[in-house]
């Protein structure tokens, strides 16, 4: 199974510990993880499912490239990791 992890800042916000879980693309995957964690999900995902603006997600240190559908394909030893972009100097 594919292990997702959160940045601490997402985790000051919404709890969301590391989970594993299986699934065939990003979307599999985060749909298992969300589903028993609907807030993480909300603070995540934007109302059409997409990834919000200000979040990257990276599969195995590389970025994903579909945003709307997250249809990156992901392996059992995966590891994904969920970023929430800060700013400010």
């Amino acid at each position: 199974m594919a292990m997702v992890s959160f940045t601490p800042n997402i985790q000051r916000h919404v709890p969301c510990p590391d989970t594993e879980a299986a699934g065939a693309t990003v979307r599999a995957v985060l749909d298992q993880v969300f589903a028993g964690n609907p807030r993480a999900r909300a603070y995540v995902l934007d109302d059409q499912a997409a990834l919000r603006k200000h979040m990257i997600i990276f599969i195995d240190g590389e970025i994903i490239r579909d945003r709307a559908r997250l249809s990156d394909p992901v392996t059992a030893a995966s590891h994904i990791h969920v970023y929430q972009a800060l700013s400010g100097g």
